[in-house]
């Protein structure tokens, strides 16, 4: 049984974009450090007795208002993003110490079990984000510096989370469906194919 070509360009669709959000994150990372670094080169004596036109130039930088706050809503965002495309590909961190001993059956069995188990704990964090959700929409708490709605990063974490609980439950019943099978099923057909 093959993935439907819906679900794998969704959660291709989903990684690209946290790609996007989490390079994003790091420009802005990279950008408040480095002008932090060209702030404190202003401060500097040396600086300061020597030129003060450099100085007061040098003193006009410094880190992005709020590079905290952003980077803690852009790195939330692009987890739940890359979670649908881990699913379909079998990329979770795994364990198989013992495993690789046992029969493909008890894998198998095993793998269903776990799915489930996944499908079941992402549904729970989704259920909880919409109520957090609703609870920072309710308060109207904002962000210290930016005054920006905290809801706003719930609700997109959430709405990310709705699909990758579609995913992880598609998964969930592809392999209790590989259950009953003599071979592998679960096929993603954008790790088969070079779209």
């Amino acid at each position: 049984m093959i993935v439907p070509r819906f679900i794998n360009t969704l959660a291709r669709f989903l990684a690209i974009l946290g790609g996007i959000v989490l390079i994003a994150t790091i420009l802005i990372t990279c950008f408040s450090v480095i002008g932090r670094i060209i702030n404190s080169v202003g401060h500097a004596e040396f600086i300061k007795l020597n030129t003060s036109s450099l100085a007061d130039f040098l003193q006009c930088f410094g880190p992005i208002t709020g590079d905290y706050e952003l980077i803690e809503a852009g790195a939330a965002i692009a987890i739940f993003m890359f979670l649908p495309w881990c699913q379909l590909n079998r990329d979770h961190a795994s364990v198989e110490l013992f495993t690789s001993m046992f029969p493909q059956k008890t894998n198998k069995i095993l793998m269903a079990f776990w799915e489930v188990i996944f499908a079941l704990v992402i549904i729970i964090i989704t259920w909880r984000l919409y109520e957090g959700m609703l609870g920072k929409l309710r308060n109207g708490e904002t962000t210290f510096l930016l005054q920006m709605p905290v809801w706003w990063a719930y609700a997109i974490s959430a709405l990310v989370a709705v699909l990758a609980s579609i995913v992880a439950v598609y998964s969930a019943w592809l392999h209790l469906i590989e259950i009953g099978t003599s071979q592998v099923s679960f096929e993603n057909e954008g790790s088969m194919n070079s779209d």
